[in-house]
């Protein structure tokens, strides 16, 4: 079955020709001009991804986005964000409130695919296998895509889930933003993007007791970010 892509945009020539490009790609392709369409839309059917432009005639992108991850049916649906303004803090805000990529128009039909596929490779479940990480309190389940606290389910989207588990699986070693995109499969790291420090921030929130103070997701200045051997009092 090919994966099924919700393009969310108030440009019909933009959609028309993004939505042929991905459909010879070999996906599912279905449009909505509107807010109000988009509800309607994934009230009707299950998308492996949603392509949601930032500005459309009914709302704005960035508060459905933040709708969403509010609402359980569709806290972990992959959502990458579009928007013409292309400035840093538009792109982080797209983050913060939950959008796992955000891409700047004009793009190239090229690089939303590359986009596209990677966030569908991040949210397989068949990619990941069976094995569990453990880290004292800290549990990382590969097969069910999530972690626990104290048993406790930490409220992760797919991108911040898959970040979490490049550094699980260095622990003690010092991962470059570089390095972590490269391991994300992603794209490449722009000089002015802080998407990775975005991400860290928001799973610190959710897995560090004291998010100002990390034990388990620690920054080393001028070099990146490492996620801890030792993390809890126990010495676990």
């Amino acid at each position: 079955m090919p994966a099924r892509l919700l393009l969310v945009d108030d440009d019909t020539r933009l959609t028309n020709m993004v939505g042929d490009y991905l459909h010879a790609a070999g996906f599912e392709v279905s449009a909505a001009a509107s807010l109000a369409a988009a509800r309607s839309a994934l009230a009707g059917g299950r998308f492996e991804l949603l392509v949601l432009d930032l500005m459309l005639p009914d709302g704005d992108g960035l508060d459905f986005c933040r709708q969403l991850r509010g609402d359980p049916r569709w806290r972990h649906q992959p959502i990458l964000m579009l928007s013409a303004r292309g400035e840093p803090m538009d792109r982080i805000l797209g983050l913060e409130l939950g959008a796992d990529d955000y891409l700047a128009k004009p793009f190239e039909a090229r690089e939303l695919l590359a986009r596209v596929k990677a966030l569908l490779r991040r949210a397989d479940p068949k990619l990941d296998g069976d094995e569990v990480l453990r880290f004292g309190r800290l549990e990382i389940d590969l097969a069910a895509r999530c972690a626990r606290l104290d048993g406790a389910l930490c409220d992760l989207t797919s991108h911040q889930f898959d970040l979490l588990v490049v550094l699980a699986r260095s622990p003690g070693r010092v991962l470059s933003r570089d390095q972590i995109m490269d391991a994300l499969k992603g794209h490449p790291l722009e000089a002015f993007d802080r998407s990775i420090d975005v991400h860290i921030s928001r799973i610190r929130a959710v897995i560090e007791d004291d998010p100002k103070n990390p034990r388990r997701v620690l920054t080393v200045r001028g070099a990146g970010y490492v996620f801890a051997k030792k993390q809890d009092a126990d010495g676990e």
